[in-house]
């Protein structure tokens, strides 16, 4: 499918269905982002709960549950745990990258310090985990606890794999697990469980959105290379100027004649980029086959995460997923 095949976008459609449920999420999201001895923590947080964004991950919470026929109202909570989280690694990650901007707006760090950034992100991570524990299900604290930890795994990884041109394709994967697909595969599953079906089920869950997460990463890699900087939140050729190894990159390395390697060494290992430099790159790209192979990759892993929806209840909820997870891939077409 193309991305003009799809008159509604696939995330837009299933917010509706759960309009209800996230009213209810965004009500405890305020609540618990409060505090009664540090005002800034609520001014840093509203400014990037407030800035938009698709709440994706909450949102495949709760369609997770209601799939599986829950009809309580601990996935609110859960959901809530899933965004805190999501928000409070955000508020890390612009400290530890040195970003500007997120979603069209000045980052939390720019506009307060560092300082607030970090330690409100620790407060919103411990908000995910009291949270977390009110349903009273060790199953799904283990998942979300797990799911905290792989995402810090991750960041670090990424943080010790940057600018070494000899990472590797099964590295890039683990990083963009950790980074990405952990949260999305957290967020599905506890769905699952929190709706008390067995282990298959919570399992074709946990797949799903471990496979979306990763086809969603690497959209949005290939689309740094050759995106429009308004569909995609910044400017083409971000990642090139930022030195990342992504899996673009990561193929035309492999496949590199010495000419390239040295200049892959130069703009990525030692960051002397001249004018001209990504214009070379994406030639680079180009005469490889990085992105098309990219492209593939990525098409692949949505193939995956629809497959894992299989043995689910058919409806409107199922038909979102299947149809988010094609909405991931077809903005690359």
């Amino acid at each position: 499918m193309s991305f003009d095949d799809f008159s509604r976008k696939p995330h837009d459609r299933l917010a509706e269905l759960m309009a209800k449920d996230m009213e209810g999420v965004g009500e405890l999201i305020r609540a618990r982002m409060a505090s009664r001895h540090a005002p800034r923590i609520p001014e840093v947080t509203a400014h990037l709960v407030d800035a938009g964004g698709k709440r994706l991950r909450p949102l495949l919470t709760l369609a997770s549950a209601r799939l599986c026929g829950y009809d309580g109202e601990d996935h609110l909570r859960l959901a809530a745990t899933v965004e805190f989280i999501h928000t409070a690694t955000l508020l890390h990650d612009d400290v530890v990258d040195e970003s500007g901007q997120r979603r069209g707006r000045p980052t939390a760090n720019l506009l307060w310090d560092n300082k607030s950034s970090v330690l409100v992100g620790d407060y919103l991570f411990a908000r995910a985990f009291q949270l977390m524990v009110e349903p009273g299900n060790l199953r799904v604290l283990d998942i979300l606890s797990g799911a905290a930890a792989t995402i810090a795994e991750g960041e670090v990884l990424q943080l010790t794999a940057a600018q070494d041109i000899t990472t590797t394709e099964e590295t890039y994967l683990q990083v963009i697990r950790g980074k990405t697909a952990a949260l999305f595969a957290a967020a599905c599953e506890v769905g699952g469980v929190i709706a008390g079906r067995d282990e298959t089920v919570s399992n074709a869950l946990h797949a799903y959105g471990d496979a979306l997460g990763i086809a969603f990463q690497m959209a949005d890699d290939l689309l740094d290379w050759q995106g429009e900087g308004g569909a995609i939140g910044k400017n083409v050729g971000d990642d090139f100027r930022e030195r990342k190894l992504t899996l673009p990159v990561i193929r035309a390395i492999a496949a590199a004649d010495e000419t390239e390697r040295t200049f892959w060494a130069r703009t990525i290992a030692k960051g002397q980029q001249q004018d001209g430099d990504l214009d070379e790159a994406q030639r680079i790209l180009g005469k490889h086959g990085a992105l098309d192979a990219t492209r593939r990759e990525a098409e692949g892993w949505a193939d995956k995460a629809i497959a894992s929806l299989a043995d689910l209840p058919e409806g409107e909820i199922k038909a979102c997923m299947t149809d988010l997870a094609r909405y991931v891939v077809a903005r690359l077409t």
